[in-house]
């Protein structure tokens, strides 16, 4: 029974979208994605790679993990129907549920220290919000970062390209060089 088993939420969370699985698939290499978050990163790479371990992926649509998926429908269904006081934390100074975000000091905090002098004149929002506007900023950084590793890559490969080209020069450059020597050591003769 999944209830008397507890699995922390990071073991059921996409490592492209650090949010719980939906509709998993699973590579060969045992890594699980979001069947849509791989799709964005494929079409996003130069090749099907893991995101994680960055093997190369078979070509074919890579299955549905079935059993991850039931998992993460089950840990949602569970987060719904807990109630908010049980899976909120509550302050250490005055035993209140953590509503709130303090934007100044960056610390979760609750309706009585908003009204407090620590807190009085800091600009709050509610948890939600704030975790929503951090994730959005983590978003944005990382495809700040997939847009540089992009860049990088196809960098990469063209400095490869002109590696190839210039090692293809050298050696017909030889063989002409070396042609010459041979009939002009011909002539000399």
């Amino acid at each position: 029974m999944l209830s008397s088993v507890s699995l922390p939420e990071e073991d059921l969370s996409c490592p492209v979208c650090c949010d719980i699985f939906k509709d998993p698939v699973l590579l060969k290499c045992s890594h699980s994605f979001c069947k849509n978050c791989l799709q964005t990163y494929w079409s996003t790479s130069a090749q099907r790679t893991c995101p994680v371990c960055r093997k190369r992926a078979s070509k074919h649509t890579p299955p549905t993990n079935r059993a991850l998926k039931n998992l993460c429908e089950a840990l949602l269904q569970g987060i719904g129907q807990s109630s908010t006081k049980e899976t909120m934390a509550l302050c250490a100074l005055h035993e209140e549920t953590l509503k709130l975000f303090c934007l100044v000091d960056k610390q979760l905090i609750c309706v009585v220290c908003q009204a407090s002098r620590i807190h009085k004149d800091h600009a709050c929002s509610p948890v939600v919000e704030a975790a929503q506007d951090c994730k959005n900023e983590l978003n944005a950084a990382l495809k700040t970062l997939q847009d540089k590793l992009d860049f990088l890559n196809r960098l990469m490969g063209t400095s490869e390209e002109v590696l190839q080209h210039i090692k293809n020069q050298a050696l017909a450059t030889e063989r002409q060089i070396t042609d010459q020597f041979v009939k002009l050591h011909q002539f000399l003769k």
